[in-house]
C-alpha cells in the first residue's frame, strides 16, 4: 500500500483536470484491503476510481481517493468450448483484452481501446461495437463497506443493464470490487452486429480472425475518437437516450432519416450523436471546450479547461439538443 497526501489527480483521470485530493491511496495486493479499514479511510469522504476515464472533477475532492493496483489473471476452468479466467481488479482493460486474444479466448475482442481498469468494466457494463462486459462475466467479488464483509455476485445479481449494474444504483459507493470472473469461448464466436464494424473487415478484407476483428475496432475507434494522450476526454459523454415509440414516431416525422435500435416492445434507443449532430453542435467549440468534430457524443478539453467550464459546456448542448428534440441527454460520465 502507498499512501500520497495532498496528491493531484491531474495524470489520473482522463479529462486531464488538475484537482488535489487529501489523500491518494494504492492498493497492490488483496490483504492490504483490511488497513484501509484500520485506519477508518471510509470514515470520511472518498472516492474508489479505476482508470478515471469516467469522471470529470469539478472541484478539489475533501477525502481520501482509492485506487486498485493489485494484478493477476488466473484460468480457473477450461474445457474444449470455454474458459473461465479470475480477473484481479486493478488489472489494466487494455492489457487483460491483449490476453484474451493472444489466447485465443473469444468475447472481450470488441471492446478492445477502452481505458480503464478490469474492476471498473462490471461498474458501468462497458460496452461498444454491439458488445457489452456483461455478455462475458460470470461473477464480480469484493467488499462491502458498510458493512466490511465481502461479496460474490453471479451475473444474474449484478443487475446489469445499459451503462448500468448494482454498483452504480444499490451499492453505489458502497462496494469496493477485488475481482471479476470471466467467462470466454474458445470456439470462433464474432459479434459483428455493428455495421461500422461489419464495413471496416469488408474493406480490410482480411481472414475473420481475433486480431482482424480486433484491428478493425481499433481503426473504427481511431476513425472517431479523440487520442486521450493528446486531448482530455471521457469517450461518449453522453448516454443512448431511450424512448417511448410514440417519441420515435413524432421526431421522425422532423427528422426522417433518424435512427433507432430496438430495446423492447414499446421502446427503442436513440443515437445521443445525432441528436447532438441535428442541433448542430458536432464540431462546435467555446474556448478550450468542445463537442470532437469526428464524434458528436465525445466532448473534448482541448487544453487546460478547468471541470466546471466542461460542466458549463455540456449542459448548454443538453439545453440546445432538448430544445430542437425535447429529449433531455443524461451524462454518462460521473461528475464530482
Amino acid at each position: 500500500m502507498r499512501i500520497h497526501e495532498h496528491f493531484s489527480l491531474l495524470n489520473y483521470n482522463t479529462f486531464k483536470i488538475d484537482v488535489l485530493c487529501n489523500q491518494f491511496v494504492e492498493i497492490e495486493n488483496d490483504s492490504e484491503m483490511d488497513i484501509l479499514f484500520e485506519k477508518n479511510f471510509f470514515d470520511d469522504n472518498y472516492l474508489i476510481i479505476g482508470g478515471g476515464s469516467n469522471i470529470l472533477f469539478t472541484r478539489p475532492f475533501e477525502g481520501t481517493v482509492v485506487k486498485m493496483m493489485t494484478k493477476g489473471i488466473e484460468l480457473v476452468d477450461a474445457s474444449d468450448d470455454c474458459v473461465v479466467l479470475d480477473v484481479s481488479a486493478g488489472v489494466e482493460w487494455a492489457d487483460f483484452v491483449d490476453y484474451c486474444i493472444g489466447n485465443q479466448y473469444y468475447g472481450v475482442e470488441n471492446l478492445i481501446g477502452i481505458p480503464g481498469l478490469v474492476g471498473s468494466a462490471p461498474v458501468q457494463n462497458i460496452g461498444a461495437y454491439g458488445a457489452e462486459v456483461k455478455d462475458v462475466i460470470d461473477s464480480v467479488r469484493g467488499i462491502r463497506i458498510s458493512t466490511r464483509t465481502p461479496f460474490a455476485f453471479a451475473r444474474s445479481e449484478c443487475d446489469f443493464g445499459y451503462r448500468q449494474s448494482v454498483f452504480k444504483t444499490i451499492l453505489k459507493n458502497d462496494a469496493i470490487i477485488t475481482h471479476v470472473r470471466f467467462k470466454l469461448s474458445r470456439i470462433p464466436k464474432f459479434n459483428l452486429s455493428y455495421q461500422g464494424l461489419q464495413r471496416e473487415l469488408e474493406k480490410s478484407n482480411v481472414p475473420l480472425t481475433l486480431s482482424s476483428v480486433a484491428d478493425a475496432v481499433i481503426a473504427v475507434r481511431n476513425s472517431k475518437l479523440p487520442d486521450i494522450r493528446k486531448y482530455g476526454c471521457a469517450g461518449s459523454f453522453f448516454k443512448n437516450p431511450i424512448v417511448p415509440h410514440a417519441v420515435l414516431t413524432e421526431l421522425s416525422a422532423k427528422f426522417p432519416k433518424i435512427v433507432s435500435y430496438p430495446v423492447d416492445d414499446s421502446h427503442v434507443k436513440l443515437a445521443a450523436g445525432q441528436l447532438i449532430d441535428l442541433a448542430g453542435l458536432k464540431g462546435w467549440r467555446e474556448g478550450n471546450v468542445g463537442v470532437w468534430p469526428l464524434q458528436a457524443l465525445v466532448i473534448v478539453n482541448y487544453e487546460g479547461a478547468t471541470g466546471r467550464e466542461i460542466c458549463n459546456f455540456y449542459a448548454a448542448v443538453q439545453q440546445k439538443v432538448y430544445s430542437l428534440t425535447g429529449i433531455w441527454l443524461e451524462p454518462e460520465v460521473n461528475v464530482i
